[in-house]
């Protein structure tokens, strides 16, 4: 969580350096970099965002046409994509520039934490509270609150937060006195809202509340155009960082970059470039730098070693579950939801968040499940 009167920066991509003929063709495309992204090495956010693919031109020119507007904004995209940036660049297109851009992480409030965090608490509203606190609707007023992973918000903490949207006023805990605020909601989320809205897990009329505009990003696998560019982004950024001296891609790391599938988005780009520098001794980065994920190899080990009678997985699946009707069994559903739950979290190395990720849920819900299954502690 954090406040910032600083937005993303928007400015042109740098002639290349070295005469490099793949940078100095793109010098031209629109770049948004976090505030001080050269501090955030150990970051999780992508820190940086180009337009330079056809579908990520459509997406900045969505952008500038709902920014000067003061409507919520829902923000769609995978881990990675770069949520934060194009929030702040909403907010710097605003009226609300001049105003605080707060950005606060709903996934990573517990319930009993959650409401004091978004609302502040009065002294003695509980044990702990020994001072007054304002909470991050106040921090942000007459500024752009960012909700990132709004869909992990309790309920119980999603009425309050409607009813803070609705009134445009904020009751801290423990208090009766309620604060006039004037903030511009920005929230974003990796998973479907109507399908969490469908699932009971999101209030139907938050959703509608928050979603005056949507702005989907997408994947950087959907945005080839983009590849490219951002890697030469982060070679002169981390080359910068490093001391390091003049430092190409060759072609045929250009190749293995532009045909992976990019899992993790930018920031899975950003790392891989980081760590290729790191191993690199000489000035070229070559395929063998780039040590890609290997998500895609195993799921391309499996079908390669798995029939699936005709050659699709969901026909593989169908033919699964006809076997399983005619077995009639008590509970056939709830047995075949556990068995997606506790396979995506065996995929992924009983790691919650990718498990998440790759179901296209939160990590609340999946958590709620594998503890209700027996998979993980409930102390976890």
């Amino acid at each position: 969580m954090h406040a910032s009167h600083r937005s993303a920066h928007l400015y042109a991509l740098p002639s290349s350096p070295e005469g490099d003929g793949e940078l100095a063709a793109r010098t031209s495309s629109p770049l948004l970099t976090l505030p001080h992204a050269r501090k955030l090495g150990t970051s999780i956010r992508a820190t940086a965002q180009v337009f330079h693919d056809p579908a990520s031109l459509a997406l900045l020119e969505r952008v500038q046409r709902v920014a000067p507007s003061d409507a919520n904004v829902v923000i769609i995209g995978a881990t990675g994509t770069g949520k934060e940036l194009i929030a702040r660049h909403v907010h710097a297109l605003s009226a609300r520039r001049d105003a605080p851009f707060v950005a606060v992480n709903c996934g990573a409030f517990s319930e009993s934490l959650a409401e004091s965090e978004l609302f502040g608490h009065e002294k003695g509203a509980f044990t702990g509270a020994i001072a007054h606190k304002a909470g991050w609707f106040e921090a942000a007023n007459g500024g752009t609150l960012f909700l990132d992973e709004i869909g992990d918000l309790p309920l119980a903490i999603q009425v309050k937060l409607l009813r803070v949207l609705q009134e445009r006023e904020v009751v801290r805990l423990g208090s009766r006195r309620s604060i006039p605020i004037d903030v511009r909601i920005i929230a974003a989320t990796n998973v479907r809202l109507q399908d969490a809205v469908a699932a009971g897990h999101f209030r139907q009329d938050l959703y509608y509340r928050l979603q005056v505009v949507q702005l989907a990003i997408p994947r950087l696998r959907e945005r080839p155009a983009d590849i490219l560019p951002l890697a030469y982004h982060f070679l002169h950024e981390y080359r910068q960082r490093l001391g390091y001296g003049a430092t190409r891609i060759d072609a045929e790391g250009e190749r293995k970059l532009r045909q992976h599938d990019w899992p993790g988005n930018i920031r899975e780009l950003e790392n891989a470039i980081h760590h290729a520098l790191l191993i690199c001794q000489d000035d070229a980065l070559r395929p063998e730098h780039f040590h890609l994920s290997h998500v895609e190899r195993r799921a391309d080990h499996a079908a390669a070693t798995v029939s699936y009678g005709s050659g699709d997985p969901l026909h593989g699946l169908e033919l699964a579950l006809q076997t399983l009707f005619n077995q009639s069994q008590d509970g056939l559903f709830e047995k075949i939801e556990d068995t997606i739950f506790r396979t995506a979290f065996e995929f992924c190395e009983r790691n919650q968040v990718q498990a998440a990720r790759l179901l296209d849920i939160s990590r609340n819900v999946l958590r709620a499940r594998l503890i209700r299954n027996g998979q993980i502690s409930a102390l976890k």
